[in-house]
């Protein structure tokens, strides 16, 4: 697709919540959203920072197989997500809010306990009840939980929490932590390891102090807890223009010095809260290409932009696990807009990513084909389908690490997943997910959302809506069923500020 982009899509006004029309166009090379409230005006913002990326990303647009069993029938999408049967992806990844409190206290956070007045903590039972929906959607259930809040580690029954959730026959677990916890604590990484955490989504914002206030000091005690344990960990760092954009290919770089236990980096543009005036916005905003292309700057070209592909992209693997198994399969189909990623190999020193050695469209487009064969194909044993399916055509053996092309037929043919470790020595996922603000809201991004929230009222919330319209969802719910802060701290005998160990401010 080379022509001009201009689309129609519906979003909402910034100020008064009202459903509007939206355009999406590109202007100077750039891709942009704008909308107009009749009582507010018009309001406009950059959706991409790079029209050419944003045209290879609409062609692995894909939507996946709905809801069967949607828990809220009426669809006033965004208003009344829960989910509702308009929409078009299952759950990949449930949020579990465990806790509102906090041990940092961050100038720019205000959901957590101290300021909204109350702390939020669901029972084990609530916790259980929740997962139990999310795992019993249909087609497809939740298979991965990631524990999140305020600070999940502040939780005395995390490691409780944690082997009830596995219980439910939940495959991974990921926990969401600054990792202040994780460092003072030597046993804390090893305890909710052997619980079932698979992995830790620990904050980063960058290689020093000054970009990373929270818990500069803390990481390299996080990392060798983690180490010990045996315990993999994902940075996650927010990016904001002007404050740590000029750092992405240095957290690259630190994550390739520690990957015997780092597993990828996780970047995440900023999502821009409260009323925000235009120029504003633009000092800080940075989109999806934008922050690709200052990590192709920033590591030579050792990592470039043509490496990147859409989330949606990975839908044919589902496709061809299905038409083997003849059952639905867990797939990948969020709005091509919202997140792009790559695998990178650390090979003689250097950063080499899979797209040198794999010819990626050639293959993902092999396998729509072969999965359209299986599927009128009656036989569908091993010993068949190795006779048609040759995956050695797309690898390029004498540029690849290890014998890929072997992993994927034993990972997609045979469903055996013991050599999948192979694939993840020396190897790094670099990621790039843009949750959407109130300025850059599209509403067709919310009916394909796949990371969702966990309501202890039997919803399960979009990301985009759950923090995005906060007065609707997180901040009501969490309000119903929390409890006053004087009378959490009488029931507990302890104050909200003992928990606090450091205080963030604005860098001027």
């Amino acid at each position: 697709m080379n022509g001009q982009i201009d689309y129609q899509t519906k979003s909402l006004c910034p100020e008064c919540l009202k459903v509007i029309p939206a355009r999406v166009y590109e202007e100077n090379g750039k891709v942009m959203i704008s909308k107009r409230c009749d009582e507010h005006g018009e309001f406009v913002d950059v959706y991409w920072g790079d029209a050419e990326m944003f045209r290879k990303a609409m062609r692995y647009a894909h939507d996946g197989h709905g809801l069967a069993t949607p828990i809220v029938e009426e669809s006033n999408c965004p208003f009344t997500c829960g989910l509702c049967s308009n929409h078009k992806s299952h759950t990949a990844l449930l949020n579990l809010v465990l806790t509102n409190r906090c041990d940092l206290a961050c100038w720019y956070c205000f959901f957590y306990a101290k300021r909204s007045g109350y702390v939020y903590e669901p029972t084990l039972e609530q916790i259980v009840e929740m997962v139990r929906t999310a795992k019993n959607m249909k087609p497809i259930g939740a298979n991965a939980v990631q524990l999140t809040g305020g600070e999940p580690t502040l939780r005395d029954d995390l490691v409780d929490i944690i082997r009830a959730i596995k219980a439910e026959g939940i495959d991974h677990v990921q926990l969401n932590t600054n990792g202040i916890r994780l460092a003072h604590d030597p046993d804390l990484a090893l305890k909710v390891r052997e619980a079932g955490v698979n992995t830790i989504y620990l904050s980063f914002d960058g290689v020093d102090e000054k970009t990373n206030p929270k818990n500069h000091h803390e990481v390299p005690k996080v990392l060798e807890n983690c180490r010990r344990a045996e315990l993999g960990i994902v940075l996650v760092p927010t990016v904001i223009k002007g404050v740590n954009d000029h750092q992405l290919g240095d957290i690259i770089r630190f994550a390739f010095q520690n990957i015997d236990i780092v597993r990828g980096v996780n970047f995440q543009p900023v999502s821009i809260t409260g009323s925000v005036p235009r120029k504003e916005r633009e000092q800080i905003r940075i989109t999806i290409p934008d922050a690709i292309k200052r990590i192709e700057e920033q590591t030579n070209g050792e990592i470039s932009r043509e490496d990147f592909y859409p989330v949606p992209s990975v839908s044919p693997i589902s496709h061809f696990v299905e038409a083997i198994t003849g059952r639905p399969q867990y797939e990948l189909t969020t709005h091509f807009a919202c997140g792009m990623a790559t695998y990178v190999f650390k090979m003689n020193g250097k950063m080499v990513p899979i797209t040198r050695f794999v010819d990626v469209d050639g293959f993902f487009e092999y396998l729509n084909e072969k999965a359209e064969e299986i599927s009128k194909s009656r036989i569908k044993t091993v010993r068949a389908l190795k006779g048609i399916v040759d995956l050695r055509k797309f690898v390029d053996n004498e540029k690849a690490p290890f014998d890929i092309s072997r992993i994927l037929f034993d990972i997609l043919v045979r469903h055996d997943y013991s050599t999948l470790g192979q694939f993840h020595v020396n190897a790094l996922f670099i990621g790039m997910m843009h949750f959407m603000d109130l300025y850059n809201y599209d509403i067709s991004r919310v009916e394909r959302c796949e990371i969702h929230y966990a309501s202890p009222d039997g919803r399960i919330i979009p990301f985009c809506t759950f923090n995005v319209i906060p007065e609707i969802y997180r901040d009501r719910i969490q309000a119903k069923y929390g409890i006053p802060i004087e009378e959490w701290e009488k029931k507990t005998g302890r104050k909200l500020k003992d928990d606090i160990v450091r205080v963030v401010r604005k860098a001027t």
